[in-house]
C-alpha cells in the first residue's frame, strides 16, 4: 500500500453539541483513530497531521482571562501548546487502537516548525477561524473591550480571526522521513505548525496559526504522498452551503473544483483553505484528495464516501 497523509480537523474533534471538554475530545478522537486502525491493517503507512482552531482559540481565551495573575503567552507558544497536548492525546488513542488489532506500531509527535514570510498578506487581513463561537452581541463587546478581530463563520456564530500566511518550507521534515516505512507513524504540523520566519541564518516564532491544511498539502508533497485526505465535521463538501440550493460533491475533478472556488462557494475562513490545499497538492503532484468526516474515512478511502478529488 502507499502513503496516504490523514489531516485530522480540530473541529471534527470538537462536535457541534457538546462544550469540547478533553474526555469530550479523547471520546472524538477515538472515533477517527479507530478508522485509522483500519488503514494501517490494510496496509496503508499513514501520516497524521491536526487542525488546532477550537482548541489554540481556547488556550488564548484563557491567557486573556488569567492576564491579571500570570504571564502571556504568545501565539506562536500556544500554537506550540496545542502540538503538544493534541499529539499526546493522538499518539495514546491511536496506539490504543491499533493494539485492539493485534498491531504494534510506535506513533510519535513531531512539534514542527513551519517557515512564512512576515511580508505575508495574512498579517494585515486575519482570516483564520480559532475558538469558540460567540453571538454577535458577544463578539461586538469583545472586539471593542479586547481589540479582537472577529468574524461571522458560515452561519453558526462570530469567532476570532487571527493572521493565517502561507506556508513556505516545513523545517523538521527529513525527520518525519525517517520515521516512514520504518514501523513508526508520525504526527507533524499540528495546527499547520509553529510559524517561524527566517532572519540571517536564524529561524524566530510569529504570532499567526498556518491554516493545517495548506501545511497538510504542502507536507503531503514533499514526502511524496499520492493521497491527501481531509477529515473534518462534515461528510462531503458542498456548493451552495447552508441555502436551500446546497449540493453535496461526491467525485469530481481538479478544474471543475477550481471553478466553484473562483465562483466564491468557499467562503475563507471555512472550507475554502481546504478547497485551495487540494488544488495546491494536486497541481504539485498528488494523485487523490479526498474530503469526509472521520466516521467515513475507510468508506472514503473505497469510494464509497466523502468527496473526492481527482
Amino acid at each position: 500500500m502507499a502513503l496516504a497523509v490523514i489531516a485530522i480537523g480540530g473541529n471534527s474533534l470538537v462536535q457541534s453539541n457538546q462544550v469540547g471538554t478533553i474526555a469530550e475530545q479523547f471520546e472524538n478522537t477515538a472515533l477517527t483513530c479507530k478508522q485509522l486502525a483500519y488503514l494501517v491493517r490494510e496496509g496503508w503507512d499513514l501520516l497524521l497531521t491536526h487542525g488546532n482552531g477550537p482548541q489554540v482559540g481556547n488556550v488564548m481565551l484563557r491567557v486573556e482571562l488569567a492576564a491579571d495573575t500570570v504571564y502571556t503567552l504568545p501565539l506562536d507558544v500556544c500554537d506550540a501548546d496545542t502540538q503538544g497536548g493534541m499529539g499526546y492525546m493522538l499518539q495514546q488513542v491511536f496506539t490504543n487502537e491499533l493494539t485492539k488489532l493485534g498491531l504494534q506500531r510506535t506513533v510519535v509527535t513531531f512539534v514542527t516548525q513551519v517557515l512564512v514570510t512576515p511580508e505575508d498578506p495574512a498579517f494585515h487581513n486575519p482570516t483564520k477561524p480559532i475558538g469558540p463561537f460567540f453571538t454577535e452581541e458577544v463578539a461586538q463587546k469583545k472586539m471593542s473591550n479586547h481589540g479582537w478581530h472577529m468574524t461571522e463563520d458560515s452561519g453558526r456564530g462570530w469567532r476570532r480571526t487571527v493572521p493565517s500566511p502561507i506556508p513556505k518550507r516545513i523545517l523538521e521534515v527529513d525527520a518525519i522521513k525517517c520515521c516512514i516505512g520504518n514501523g513508526i507513524i508520525p504526527i507533524a504540523v499540528g495546527g499547520g505548525g509553529v510559524p517561524v520566519y527566517e532572519r540571517d541564518g536564524m529561524y524566530f516564532g510569529i504570532e499567526a496559526v498556518v491554516d493545517k491544511d495548506r501545511a497538510s498539502a504542502l507536507l503531503a508533497n514533499t514526502v511524496g504522498a499520492p493521497l491527501l485526505l481531509i477529515s473534518t465535521g462534515v461528510s462531503q463538501v458542498q456548493v451552495g452551503f447552508n441555502t436551500k440550493a446546497a449540493r453535496p460533491l461526491g467525485r469530481v475533478s481538479r478544474e471543475e473544483l477550481r471553478g466553484y472556488l473562483k465562483a466564491g462557494e468557499f467562503p475563507p475562513g471555512s472550507m475554502g483553505p481546504k478547497i485551495e490545499a487540494a488544488l495546491q497538492f494536486l497541481d504539485n503532484g498528488g494523485e487523490r484528495v479526498i474530503i469526509t468526516s472521520p466516521e467515513l474515512i475507510g468508506d472514503a478511502i473505497a469510494g464509497k464516501a466523502g468527496t473526492e478529488v481527482v
